[in-house]
């Protein structure tokens, strides 16, 4: 469970901490945190410091560090035991045209591979997840032209920057996961905006498949709830994943998952209180509604795809209020209402609902395959180790005497190699060098099962599918019920005509 913030943008270290903890307090583990460019490379190329404000009021200007600040938030969340998605964007002016502003990306490629690999350099072995840029398939995103205008997208070009910062990244450190620029949801065919599935079948035929550890895209509901299944590429609904899933298959990438960096609905105010505020496109909710949708759309992506990793809600809070004239204002999570007399946010509805959400949920793998190499809902014991493994689906397997999880379903097929396992402490299961799949638990109708796996020494477990198979094991059943009826039917109609 991932969430959004603004760190970056609050002075007050005490306040970021205050926000850590009601994030941790609420059960989520992930914050998506921009660490712009703009703020850390400030001066000049090469030069990570901050000469802009004059900091003690005797009329020069101070330079400071860049990284100071992100180096208090790295440090907290640390403390807080989350793990941080860093957003890297936002060029400096000295990177780009005269007039561009800040979205826009830099006359050198190479001046952003050198900052997102600085970044990693700062905080390697503390910060693994980095995302390079957001939305570059729409305006205002991929920025503008020094004459106003909005710069043509171009999804090449942003193959370019992202293969060339992924070889960076993974130099500094190869246990680096890169999550690609997250892409937004429209069904436009412009220069302006380009449709999120146009903009990733040509970043595949750009070549750019191998340059992303992570595929991102962004999650709105806008105007419709969670539970909104209709698919056609021109509706935009939570639901518009599956389209790029297929994408990604269609390309050989199964093994990439998706992470949704930003999910949320809009609880603007009614149209009888602040008519100017509302945003047709973001859609509008109230607060209680999107309290209801939030746990239902992270539930929905739990049950039937299980290619979705993190899902980050957006956002938790502002710095302040100026910006309550806006529909953007209203996707917070709590208010922004903090002070020194009082420390702390007033929680909205969907503060409460995530929290409680969260607190009651139980690890669980649903219908779809999971590897177990350091799969988040399975409990492994103290010697489990992961190996790169030849013929493993993804090459790689677990290593472990024990691991545990709950399932959802009617079917549970585990594929493994090199010994025997147990489940549950009874049934036993066993092969060879060669890797195997068998059935390992199986039942009528789908529930909620623990499943406990013990296995020798030296046994590598791939993968474990979760399967629904009512349908199939009721047929029979149903089958016979039928032919039972129609029997008794003619047993009955022969017995009439006896009497007759």
């Amino acid at each position: 469970y991932g969430i959004n913030t603004f760190l970056h943008q609050e002075v007050d270290p005490a306040k970021v901490e205050a926000q850590l903890t009601m994030i941790a307090d609420a059960g989520f583990t992930w914050i998506r945190e921009e660490f712009p460019w703009e703020e850390i490379e400030v001066d000049g190329r090469g030069q990570f410091t901050d000469s802009r404000n004059d900091m003690n009021g005797d009329g020069v200007r101070d330079t400071i560090s860049g990284w100071a600040k992100f180096d208090r938030i790295v440090a907290l969340a640390e403390q807080y035991g989350i793990h941080i998605q860093a957003r890297l964007s936002n060029p400096p002016a000295w990177a780009q045209a005269t007039g561009v502003g800040d979205f826009t990306p830099p006359l050198d490629t190479q001046d952003y591979v050198n900052y997102a690999a600085a970044v990693a350099s700062q905080y390697k072995g503390r910060v693994r997840y980095y995302q390079v840029w957001n939305e570059p398939n729409i305006f205002p995103e991929w920025g503008w032209q020094p004459d106003g205008t909005p710069r043509p997208i171009d999804p090449e070009a942003y193959a370019d920057l992202l293969c060339r910062t992924y070889a960076a990244l993974k130099a500094v450190d190869p246990e680096i996961v890169v999550i690609s620029g997250a892409l937004a949801p429209t069904v436009a065919l412009s220069d302006r905006d380009l449709s999120d599935l146009v903009f990733l079948q040509r970043l595949y035929d750009a070549g750019a498949g191998d340059c992303f550890d992570v595929l991102s895209m962004q999650g709105y509901g806008l105007n419709s709830g969670p539970t909104d299944r209709r698919m056609r590429p021109t509706t935009i609904n939570f639901g518009r994943s599956a389209y790029l899933r297929d994408i990604m298959v269609a390309n050989g990438d199964a093994s990439t998952p998706i992470w949704i960096s930003e999910a949320a609905w809009n609880a603007v105010p009614s149209a009888e209180v602040a008519p100017q505020i509302i945003d047709r496109y973001f859609g509008g909710v109230t607060p209680e509604q999107a309290a209801q949708y939030m746990p239902l759309a992270y539930q929905r992506a739990r049950e039937e795809w299980a290619w979705v990793g993190v899902m980050n809600y957006w956002f938790f809070t502002l710095p302040d209020n100026r910006r309550q004239n806006e529909a953007f204002y209203y996707f917070k999570m709590v208010e922004p209402d903090y002070a020194p007399e009082s420390p702390t946010f007033t929680p909205l509805p969907i503060y409460h609902a995530m929290r409680d959400y969260i607190a009651n949920q139980t690890p669980t793998l649903y219908q779809g395959v999971h590897q177990l190499d350091a799969h988040w809902a399975v409990t492994y014991s103290a010697d489990a180790q992961v190996f790169k493994a030849d013929g493993a689906q993804f090459d790689e397997a677990a290593q472990a005497r024990q691991m545990s999880f709950t399932v959802y379903g009617t079917d549970v097929r585990l594929r493994w190699r090199g010994g025997s396992i147990q489940v549950n402490g009874a049934a036993r299961f066993s092969t060879g060098d060669q890797w195997h799949s068998a059935t390992v638990y199986s039942t009528l109708l789908p529930g909620a099962r623990h499943i406990t796996l013990t296995a020798d020494d030296g046994v590598l477990v791939d993968s474990v599918t979760v399967m629904d198979r009512r349908w199939l094991n009721l047929f029979p059943l149903a089958a016979g019920a039928v032919v039972g009826v129609m029997l008794v039917l003619l047993m009955l109609r022969d017995a009439w005509r006896s009497r007759r």
